[in-house]
């Protein structure tokens, strides 16, 4: 079985390559952007006439934290909405025979009751900040659907929530940096240039939930193996953290010693983010297994590494 895992030299996907290895899968190809842009529809079908996939794991996607997110609204919603749409029609066409895409927890309403059930993603209009981005990868939802109804495509579609774990570029691209990698690197340098305060956005009430991303690639194979149906489903823990708990839980585990300072100015985000797991762990046996706390440890370790 030839599996395609676009984004797969990313973040989540080298973690969804590692699984699939373990797992004793040997031909599979991790797109790279470098190789193929999939914003181009002729690279689509060079990539899809070089290796002729059978299945795909649609993780490669234009994704960024509340900033980025707030400063490139176009190209968030462009990119992700037409690489989804060529990826999955030209798919179809070819005749794959299972496409899994991941969607994105900023797709649920701004005010959605917690927790998150797949029911309530049609109920409101997502945070202000997440719609573009959220709204481009839902449309992926509506394709697949459509397409399962009219062609009988094998079609499915995943939520995960937040991830969180080593080797994530916001380490190293602040303006695209999710909150936990941002919390770490801000906490690390105060800490070495011996700075007496941190200054982060918002003001510290949302909160939200967190999947160690090595968790998250296992979800994402056990629905490619054991899922075939049409709902979405949540992939998380099921658990919320604030985020003012969240910023001093990170600065006692780095070792910085100096004030936090909230910048009211900056956008919160959505208000609240928990989800409802029940579905993932029904339909193809799926539980978080990493606990917070060492996943944190492991991500800021990793990162302390390679600070040097």
């Amino acid at each position: 079985m030839r599996i395609l895992v676009t984004g797969g030299t990313g973040f989540l996907g080298s973690f969804v390559v590692e699984v699939l290895k373990t797992r004793g899968y040997k031909n599979f190809l991790a797109q790279s952007k470098k190789v193929y842009n999939l914003t181009k529809e002729d690279d689509i079908s060079r990539l899809f006439n070089d290796f002729r996939p059978e299945v795909i794991i649609h993780l490669a996607a234009n994704v960024g934290g509340i900033g980025y997110n707030r400063d490139n609204p176009a190209s968030l919603f462009y990119d992700n909405l037409i690489i989804g749409t060529n990826l999955l029609h030209k798919a179809y066409e070819t005749g794959v025979e299972k496409f899994v895409g991941i969607g994105t927890i900023c797709s649920y309403p701004k005010f959605t009751p917690i927790p998150f059930r797949e029911e309530d993603l049609w109920n409101g209009y997502p945070e202000e900040t997440n719609a573009p981005y959220g709204l481009a990868k839902k449309m992926l939802l509506v394709q697949g659907q459509a397409y399962r109804d009219q062609h009988g495509f094998n079609a499915i579609h995943l939520l995960p929530v937040n991830l969180y774990g080593p080797g994530d570029r916001g380490f190293f691209e602040a303006e695209r940096g999710h909150v936990i990698p941002d919390m770490i690197r801000k906490f690390f340098d105060a800490k070495i240039n011996g700075n007496e305060e941190v200054v982060l956005w918002g003001d510290g009430s949302p909160t939200r939930e967190f999947l160690y991303v090595g968790d998250a690639a296992e979800g994402i194979v056990d629905a490619m193996e054991r899922y075939n149906g049409r709902e979405p489903v949540n992939l998380g823990t099921g658990k919320e953290i604030s985020i003012k708990n969240l910023a001093e839980k990170i600065k006692d585990m780095v070792g910085f010693n100096g004030r936090i300072l909230w910048d009211t100015s900056k956008p919160n985000g959505q208000p609240r983010r928990c989800l409802d797991v029940s579905k993932a762990r029904s339909y193809f046996g799926f539980t978080a297994k990493t606990d917070f706390d060492l996943g944190l440890d492991k991500t800021i370790g990793w990162y302390e590494k390679i600070r040097g």
